[in-house]
């Protein structure tokens, strides 16, 4: 039996403190074990915060814990460990870390979606190698944080909804009554807060990108990188889907920082007439929608951040038959294959990556079947790894391997249990009870919480097994 346990009170946006998080600790245990009439077998935490909640519900009932970070900042943000004050009242660095460090040392099994997220590759760290030593000055310094080498780990790569994310050619699913409402996205003359820029010449192909508008997403980058070159401009037009329109919606400063650029950009480039930029859209079927309707204009999809942990995105725009332009320095350069079923670009390289795009739209405007070649070849690779059949089965398999290997182990991680035990009240416990907000790290809560997208698909593929 699955369970759907709302949010509490004690993760809401203000700040909170420990008792409070102990007390609703001790209510979901309780309505855990009453709703299944007995312990769950396996426990699996998302994110810093619904893994933290995970170590703790796990040690309670003494079950099987598996963690999903999904994307741990530790790499996203260079020095954030030595210079951890600097960010922590916005960030709160010291507490994610600490956070991560003990669930990711109390879990029985780790699953990540690409092998780079371990252990990085030869010339960039691992979201996971980048705990194995670091110092926090003024707080700990870590000298074995995690083993990257751990038999624990295990690479399962998660899939796109496929009712709401599938070919542009199933003509029978499309949902064309939405097509009123993305054209009036896309074209409506009107400028406003949802939409600023024009497309003059709607033959053209679409270039899209759909990505929170900060700095590593890169967006602002990617405009720039289309305005400088005139080749490009004259093949495509470019449509991107981020953050606010307004600075005066933002309340957080790099976002402010990012809409500025953007509109300067739009000032220097003289863009109007080829870019649209369209405020961020929370409606999933009409954005999945928007990906075919792009596909339709026998476009691309580009994901241009300077690191991504996996990219979702890129498996959502892949399954919908978009040919996909995406960063070299992350996931997508596992799931993609460079000229096969999509291309890697480099965002510290901006002129290669527009010079790559305007060949492939060169190219696609000369052969019409190049631009079909990549799309299925996005498909192909989609069917054979990326999709939640697959991800359950393997999640499956080894919840039962592994809740073998704790019960016939048990003794050889006791003394791990208790150095995190002592880890977590000396060090964690005091971090918050000094006044330190982490409203921030609790935000996302934890596997119970069945409404987000991973565990709805998770369950939707367990019920069909």
């Amino acid at each position: 039996m699955f369970v759907n346990f709302p949010c509490s009170h004690a993760f809401s946006n203000s700040a909170i403190n420990m008792p409070t998080a102990f007390v609703y600790d001790q209510d979901v245990a309780s309505e855990i074990t009453g709703e299944l009439q007995g312990f769950p077998d396996l426990i699996i935490g998302n994110y810093s915060d619904g893994n933290l909640v995970a170590s703790l519900l796990a040690y309670k009932m003494g079950i099987t814990q598996c963690t999903i970070a999904h994307a741990l900042e530790k790499t996203k943000y260079p020095d954030s460990d030595i210079y951890w004050k600097k960010f922590d009242e916005k960030y709160h660095f010291s507490c994610q870390f600490t956070a991560d460090l003990i669930a990711m040392n109390n879990a029985d099994f780790i699953i990540t979606s690409t092998y780079q997220e371990i252990a990085g590759t030869k010339n960039t760290v691992g979201q996971y190698e980048s705990h194995t030593a670091f110092t926090l000055p003024g707080l700990y310094r870590v000298v074995h944080g995690i083993d990257v080498f751990d038999p624990k780990f295990n690479i399962v790569s998660p899939g796109a909804d496929m009712d709401i994310y599938f070919p542009y050619s199933a003509k029978q699913k499309r949902l064309t009554a939405l097509h009123a409402s993305i054209e009036q996205l896309l074209y409506d003359p009107e400028q406003n807060d949802e939409h600023v820029g024009t497309l003059s010449d709607r033959l053209k192909p679409v270039i899209f990108s759909m990505a929170r508008l900060d700095h590593v997403k890169n967006m602002s980058g990617l405009v720039e990188c289309y305005g400088k070159n005139t080749r490009l401009r004259e093949l495509v037009n470019l449509v991107v889907v981020a953050g606010y329109i307004d600075v005066k919606k933002s309340k957080d400063r790099e976002e402010i920082a990012e809409i500025e650029k953007m509109h300067d950009l739009m000032k220097k480039y003289n863009l109007d007439g080829q870019f649209r930029w369209i405020e961020a859209q929370t409606n999933r079927a009409r954005n999945g929608e928007f990906y075919r309707y792009i596909a339709d204009t026998k476009g691309a999809f580009v994901q241009p951040a300077f690191y991504e942990a996996f990219g979702l995105t890129v498996v959502e725009a892949m399954t919908c038959g978009l040919p996909t332009f995406a960063t070299c320095h992350g996931g997508p350069a596992e799931i993609i294959e460079h000229g096969v079923s999509g291309f890697h670009i480099d965002p510290y390289h901006p002129d290669q990556t527009a010079e790559l795009m305007a060949d492939f739209f060169q190219k696609c405007k000369e052969d019409p079947n190049h631009w079909t070649k990549i799309s299925d070849g996005g498909l192909k690779r989609i069917y054979e790894r990326y999709t939640w059949k697959i991800y359950s089965e393997r999640l499956l398999t080894l919840a039962g391997v592994y809740s073998f290997w704790k019960y016939v182990s048990k003794l050889e991680r006791r003394e791990t249990r208790r150095y995190l035990e002592m880890f977590y009240i000396l060090k964690f416990r005091d971090l918050v009870s000094a006044g330190v907000s982490v409203a921030t790290l609790w935000q996302s809560l934890f596997l119970w919480q069945l409404t987000t997208s991973i565990e709805v698909q998770v369950l939707k593929e367990l019920r069909m097994l």
